[in-house]
């Protein structure tokens, strides 16, 4: 028997497509890990992707305090960076998560088939949590639920995603997995991550033991995006390394400074960290760390100048994420419709 014989909408049925999807956040400015671990991918996706569907997630923001008014700028913000960075409206779908009512309805709706014990345990509702003085949101908790909601809406087959999202695309599949075999009907499309192998995981250039961050790293080990060149070659030249003596340029669990720059500099030139130590075997610290700001800097400038063009014309901007909204829409009701009858709802 089909898909389509077993109730799910034969539009789906019939196609044979990669569909990806990834959500990020309009919150904080964006930094170089946000830029190698999702924004590139991104690119590279609207390609392979049929479609490829990029959502800025506004509701996602609301778990934590946060101002109104910085929240539609900030998702203006993004919005141009994406563009800047490579993202064509023609190529992917580009919308604001809050644009599209039926990622909240379809949370509700697999919340009966999310076990609480687990999202209790999620590592990033007990780290957030704690940092919570007033308030520690529902929303919060129910983040993952939303975070599913939003990628299997679409029948997504693949989500590029960072490492540190791995925890909750385990919890997304076993949700669509759960549901398909309560409600008898492989309704939702189980997804398969996508970890990119070099740069998953950006470091800090100060503290090299944690991971690039606006809100819980330091202001110098944390390159932006839309910083200006002479800040970001001020930053790698003040990067920490290591004690080596005589220095080497390599990979390795004591060198975890070295380690970052040299996994930042093979995803700016598109080849291995092998041939970036093949490179620089004989240099120094200080000369590598120039070398690498100096190459980082010239990678994201066009991005940074672009961005300035675009973020001009916010009604372009918004033009932009209301077409990319409706398109969005088009492939998400089908999939909540078929969610609501295998549940029960509406007439037979």
């Amino acid at each position: 028997m089909t898909a389509a014989h077993k109730g799910v909408s034969a539009s789906y049925a019939d196609q044979l497509v990669m569909r990806i999807f990834s959500g990020i956040q309009p919150t904080g400015r964006k930094h170089l890990g946000n830029y190698i671990g999702a924004i590139t991918q991104y690119v590279a996706g609207q390609d392979r992707g049929d479609p490829a569907i990029y959502c800025i997630v506004d509701l996602h923001a609301i778990s934590v305090p946060y101002d109104p008014a910085e929240l539609r700028e900030r998702v203006l913000d993004t919005t141009a960076i994406l563009v800047a960075a490579g993202l064509d409206p023609d190529r992917c779908v580009l919308f604001r998560q809050s644009d599209v009512p039926e990622h909240s309805e379809l949370q509700w709706l697999l919340s009966s088939v999310t076990e609480l014990g687990r999202l209790n345990r999620m590592h990033q509702f007990r780290d957030k949590s704690v940092a919570q003085r007033e308030l520690v949101s529902a929303a919060l908790l129910m983040y993952p639920v939303l975070q599913a909601a939003d990628v299997l809406a679409y029948r997504a087959h693949e989500v590029p995603v960072g490492e540190d999202q791995r925890e909750h695309l385990e919890l997304m599949r076993d949700v669509a997995v759960r549901f398909n075999a309560r409600f008898g009907e492989e309704v939702l499309v189980v997804p398969e991550h996508r970890i990119p192998e070099v740069g998953a995981r950006v470091r800090d250039l100060q503290e090299p033991d944690r991971k690039m961050s606006t809100t819980g790293g330091s202001v110098q080990g944390t390159v932006l995006v839309l910083d200006e060149p002479k800040t970001i070659e001020k930053k790698f030249k003040r990067a920490v390394t290591d004690s080596e003596d005589p220095p080497t340029i390599r990979r390795g669990p004591d060198k975890a400074g070295i380690t970052n720059l040299i996994e930042i500099l093979a995803t700016v030139r598109g080849v291995t960290p092998d041939a970036i130590e093949q490179d620089f075997a004989d240099a120094r610290y200080g000369d590598f760390k120039v070398a690498v700001g100096t190459e980082v800097a010239e990678w994201l400038a066009p991005v940074r100048e672009r961005y300035d063009e675009l973020r001009g014309d916010e009604a372009a901007l918004e033009a932009m994420l209301a077409a990319g909204a409706e398109k969005a829409r088009a492939m998400a009701a089908p999939t909540v419709a078929d969610v609501r009858r295998v549940m029960g709802f509406g007439g037979s």
